[in-house]
């Protein structure tokens, strides 16, 4: 049986190995390992954090340009409606001053046609005047033409003079 049951120097001197072994690991491995591992955690942790905060700076940077794109699509949509009621002013003027234009061309074309229509009919009676003029020259001439005539027409006149 003492070749199942180990003897009491040998339990003594493994402890004692394994005691070394611990002290020895302790002094230069755990420390180190330890040591690595917390720089490792640690980094670990920063590289979250950044992580998260870069997280959070790009929500950030997200909303700012929503924002932004936002305000440009009002800009947009005002440019544009000022656009459209430019040149929806623009081209009521222009129809306005068309109008103006027209009416001001018909005008003057009415005053030309009154005034030549004037002219015209002052020459027309200028024109029928001498005609009258000439013909009653003629005719007066032709019964002027000798005395008797004349005589019968003087005693004509007398007589509408006494009537009147």
């Amino acid at each position: 049986m003492d070749l199942l049951l180990p003897g009491v120097g040998l339990i003594f001197w493994q402890a004692l190995g394994f005691i070394i072994l611990l002290i020895l690991l302790g002094k230069f491995a755990w420390s180190p390992i330890l040591n690595a591992l917390k720089i490792r955690e640690n980094s670990i942790d920063e590289a979250l954090e950044a992580a998260e905060k870069a997280k959070e700076d790009m929500a950030k940077l997200k909303a700012e340009n929503d924002k932004l794109l936002d305000e440009a699509r009002l800009e947009r949509d005002k440019i544009l409606k000022d656009a459209k009621d430019a040149s929806t002013k623009m081209i009521e003027e222009a129809k306005e001053d068309a109008s103006k234009t027209a009416e001001k061309m018909i005008a003057d074309a009415k005053a030309s046609i009154e005034s030549e229509k004037k002219a015209a009919l002052k020459e027309v009676k200028n024109q029928v005047a001498e005609l009258s003029l000439e013909i009653a020259e003629k005719v007066i001439k032709n019964q002027l033409s000798d005395d008797s005539k004349q005589k019968a027409l003087v005693d004509e006149y007398v007589k509408d003079i006494n009537l009147n």
